[in-house]
């Protein structure tokens, strides 16, 4: 009799668990499906319209740069001296320079130079950059000292006069213009890689990566820099408004893209005595460059509000 009431005692008492069990999981999943969805990166960047709107018109400068030279109404390069200084007219839509090549022509082809020389000075600064700081800020000691180092005596020149020193001991041509920018910007990135890594290296899922036996190359590549792209991305957009800005100020004093490949820089520095005739000689490319900048430093910061946590709140 006793065995009985233990017997089913037992399975009075398992059902019970089971039953609570059942109820747990139930109110569980209710909890979860209640739960709004977690949204991507994308999207949460997306949702900001300061991201969307100076990506569209990042996209458009890229395009117009991509098949600009095919859509001009005029050879940017033809020499017509005929119709030199004329306003703008159902001919020339902006008007034409000095030499009366087409404002509007030279200005698009302007856009691709232009482009390149930021989008690809800052990708070669972002990959040095962030070398220097993913290999200082990870192995520290000597490595520490070699890399911070040699960005802090770049940093101690002011941007524009290096560039100037530099450039015009090397030569003016867009290789030496990349180069040059990619060095004076790769500091930024070397300096902000540095910070986030010196923070991420110590978190659990790094220990854990490094007890069960992983690599540094792996720690760095799968477990780091996976983990600090939102300052970098954030970094790039601003710094090509400021490589735009550089190489302009370069080719206004005619140490950028030589002539007579048009640039917006030296489009300016060849209106500086023509304003008067036509306002829109140094009004189109100023306008370009306005634009471009503020394109990429409007999608800097909305990109820094969306992916930074802190400023989300």
């Amino acid at each position: 009799m006793t065995e009985q009431q233990a017997g089913k005692t037992q399975s009075a008492t398992s059902s019970a668990s089971e039953s609570s069990k059942r109820r747990l999981q139930e109110s569980g999943a209710d909890k979860l499906s209640s739960l709004p969805a977690r949204r991507s990166t994308f999207q949460v960047a997306m949702a900001n319209p300061r991201v969307w709107i100076p990506s569209i018109a990042v996209l458009l400068l890229v395009v117009l740069a991509i098949i600009g030279p095919s859509i001009v109404p005029h050879d940017p390069l033809r020499i017509n001296s005929g119709d030199m200084l004329q306003g703008p007219s159902s001919t020339y839509w902006a008007g034409t320079d000095d030499r009366g090549r087409d404002l509007l022509s030279r200005t698009i082809v302007g856009t691709r130079t232009s482009m390149i020389v930021a989008i690809v000075s800052v990708v070669f600064a972002t990959i040095i950059g962030v070398t220097f700081g993913l290999v200082g800020g990870y192995f520290g000691g000597i490595w520490e000292f070699i890399t911070m180092r040699t960005v802090d005596v770049l940093l101690t020149f002011p941007p524009i006069l290096l560039a100037i020193v530099v450039v015009a001991f090397l030569g003016p041509s867009m290789t030496n213009l990349i180069g040059v920018i990619a060095i004076l910007y790769m500091t930024r990135f070397a300096r902000i890689t540095f910070g986030s890594v010196a923070q991420v290296k110590r978190r659990e899922y790094v220990e854990a990566a490094r007890v069960v036996g992983a690599g540094n190359t792996r720690i760095i590549l799968r477990y780091i820099l996976p983990n600090i792209t939102a300052p970098i991305f954030v970094q790039i957009s601003l710094t090509v408004g400021f490589a735009i800005l550089l190489e302009s100020g370069l080719s206004f004093l005619g140490l950028g893209t030589p002539p007579p490949a048009p640039s917006w820089g030296n489009m300016i520095s060849a209106a500086r005595s023509y304003m008067q005739d036509n306002p829109a000689f140094v009004l189109m490319p100023s306008l370009m460059i306005s634009i471009a900048i503020l394109a990429f430093n409007t999608l800097g910061d909305g990109l820094r509000d969306s992916l930074d946590p802190r400023l989300r709140q």
